[in-house]
């Protein structure tokens, strides 16, 4: 395994990633459901609304926000508010993971969010485009992280790779004492039409002279293995050709239907 293998690790074994993962699905089969253009949606209120229900979704399985457990409710929030507009099957598959598992850590206004010195922002591109997702267009916070060192040995800070002359500019722009965690982004998207979407968490890289938008990155909609103890490998593995040859199918001629005399006569 690689080093970005065992940072996401915890993050799986701990239910992290499949918190993650519902609260997509749950907020991009909402805004599918929602979206109409005849009403007058278009790309704008997919993409306020993805990202709106998104946080909330966020919020919602990690006990964060509005949905954060009170110290009189035996640790618990009240599932009228917890499952309120939620579907069926959002309500059936929704995990089940402890308060404090995951804590709000927004950095520099950006929504983010927290576990074990892991941080992870959101960001959202077109269906198709989440390799070459633009950074230079992004908030300032996101270029931030997009210039964190490449080496896991040690925790970055979002001031490596800035000249000098910068940084104490950055220092009034984003708290410092936001700075002490390892930020990651979950990159999303979404074609509204056709029922298509990618979600993935890497850690990104500043691509002003081109090239592919991340250092790596780890494809969510694959999940977990089923045994909630390791990711799938980072690399997709190699395609073994299914040599079983295939089984007999005998075809049944079909049946000709005669025609109605009276039709006929028509």
């Amino acid at each position: 395994m690689t080093k970005h293998d065992d940072l996401l690790a915890p993050l799986g074994s701990d239910g992290v990633l499949a918190g993650i993962l519902w609260a997509f699905l749950s907020a991009t089969s909402r805004v599918r459901e929602d979206y109409s253009e005849a009403a007058g949606h278009d790309t704008t209120w997919v993409g306020i609304s993805r990202f709106t229900l998104y946080r909330d979704r966020l919020d919602r399985v990690f006990s964060c926000g509005k949905y954060a457990v009170a110290g009189d409710t035996d640790g618990q929030v009240g599932l009228d508010i917890l499952h309120a507009e939620l579907t069926e099957r959002d309500v059936v598959s929704f995990p089940k993971l402890a308060p404090g598992l995951v804590t709000r850590a927004d950095l520099n206004g950006s929504p983010g969010w927290s576990h074990n010195g892991t941080r992870w922002l959101l960001a959202s591109a077109a269906f198709g485009k989440l390799d070459e997702l633009p950074w230079s267009q992004k908030s300032e916070t996101k270029q931030r992280v997009a210039q964190q060192p490449t080496d896991e040995s040690e925790v970055p800070t979002l001031f490596d790779e800035l000249p000098s002359e910068d940084q104490p500019n950055l220092t009034m722009q984003v708290d410092v004492h936001q700075l002490d965690r390892h930020t990651l982004v979950v990159g999303h998207s979404l074609d509204v039409e056709h029922g298509r979407h990618e979600l993935v968490i890497g850690q990104p890289r500043l691509n002003t002279g081109g090239g592919s938008a991340w250092y790596w990155k780890h494809d969510l909609l694959q999940g977990p293995q089923s045994d909630g103890e390791r990711l799938q490998p980072s690399t997709s593995a190699p395609v073994v050709p299914d040599l079983t040859p295939d089984a007999p199918v005998r075809l049944r001629r079909p049946t000709i239907e005669q025609p109605n005399p009276r039709q006929a006569e028509r």
